[in-house]
């Protein structure tokens, strides 16, 4: 998702003037093709294939206008050079009636499926809007840039989630990935988004937003098992931001000769890809962070701890990219995994807001255009520093 508002529509009919044109060209070339043929063929018949091309592209009146002008042109040829006798000349008649009958119909079809389906893409995109924060989003501490492409492009929602906070706390991301694909995994995806939105305000410490997203999927995983469904976990890390004072000089000694303020990043991974860090100089660093077991699995643990939070600095023009297996596991006709490090240092030089979607292009071509997963890519750096006052 890429931040614009656009509303879906429906394909553009071609405007009447253009209609009136290619019809009455079609018509002249028809008949003068009649003229100087110099046999008994009846080749004006071939007129009634006009109404059925438009009317899988024009609207009904545009088919309705199309099919009785065929018609007309149809029963004067036939008064002026009569077939044969007058019953021949009725069954020409009502055939060409109906088959532009039945043309307008099936046109009524498409025309009312096109609207239904326009409809429900509405409701996809107000759907999306509720699940997914636009992108991009700054806060006090970071901007952050993105790319989501669920792999069932028509649904516009998938698997894979994200969500930004700006809280008392820090701004806190998080990134995940429901077990499964698709339309599938929007239930559990949902109930994880609710319960970040309300833990990233509530609570200060990230351990505890981590066990309140961990408390969800059992709820929800509870509920599916009463109905009937598919239990689900869900792989996510969790961070958070926060910028230093400006009156600090920053973090640590680290990003302060680079041009920007070195920011303090937590995060806890529950079973989640670990992010990459680009630093300024080009570098591409896999943040190591302790891989804990995904939502909804934590009753295996061996013993009762929280998750573990690490802590690591961002460099002020470093670049923190996060992402879902739709990239890493983009797989060559022979077999081989994207290699996301690599491709991540070919981009070191690409602005970080035009980031994702270089990495989903070169992931796509190493697949040779084909997509197995829901795809998410974030972009994190530091917000800029506000001007002095």
């Amino acid at each position: 998702m890429d931040g614009e508002d656009e509303q879906p529509t429906a394909p553009r009919a071609p405007g009447n003037r253009a209609v009136v044109l290619g019809v009455l060209a079609a018509t002249v070339a028809v008949l003068l093709v009649q003229a100087v043929s110099g046999t008994s063929a009846r080749l004006v018949l071939l007129l009634v294939f006009l109404p059925a091309l438009l009317a899988g592209l024009g609207t009904v009146a545009q088919t309705v206008a199309a099919s009785v002008w065929v018609t007309a042109v149809v029963v004067a040829h036939s008064v002026l050079f009569p077939p044969g006798d007058l019953p021949a000349r009725l069954g020409t008649l009502l055939g060409v009636v109906a088959a532009e009958a039945a043309v307008i119909g099936l046109c009524a079809r498409r025309v009312r499926r096109e609207r239904q389906l326009s409809r429900m893409r509405q409701v996809a995109v107000a759907l999306q809007r509720q699940l997914l924060r636009p992108l991009p989003v700054t806060t006090p501490d970071v901007r952050l840039d993105g790319l989501y492409r669920p792999l069932e492009q028509d649904a516009m929602v998938g698997g894979d989630l994200y969500d930004v906070a700006d809280t008392p706390h820090g701004t806190r991301v998080l990134v995940g990935d429901v077990q499964g694909k698709g339309l599938l995994a929007i239930g559990t995806g949902f109930a994880v988004l609710s319960a970040f939105r309300e833990a990233a305000f509530r609570e200060p410490r990230l351990t505890a937003v981590a066990d309140a997203l961990e408390a969800a999927v059992e709820r929800h995983n509870a509920y599916a098992e009463q109905s009937g469904e598919q239990e689900r976990f869900v792989t996510a890390t969790v961070l958070c931001v926060r910028a230093p004072d400006s009156n600090d000089g920053g973090t640590d000694d680290e990003g302060t000769d680079d041009g920007g303020r070195a920011t303090e990043v937590r995060a806890v991974n529950c079973g989640h890809l670990s992010p990459y860090l680009l630093r300024p100089d080009g570098r591409v660093e896999p943040v190591p962070l302790d891989a804990g077991l995904p939502l909804g699995l934590a009753a295996l643990a061996a013993t009762g701890e929280p998750r573990p939070e690490r802590r690591f600095t961002l460099p002020g023009d470093g670049v923190l990219v996060l992402l879902t297996d739709g990239i890493t596991e983009a797989q060559d006709a022979s077999g081989a995994f994207y290699p996301v490090e690599r491709g991540l240092a070919d981009l070191a030089a690409v602005p970080a807001d035009t980031l994702p979607e270089a990495l989903d292009r070169r992931a796509r071509r190493w697949s040779g255009g084909s997509s197995r997963d829901d795809v998410t890519v974030l972009a994190l750096r530091p917000a800029p520093e506000p001007p002095a006052r």
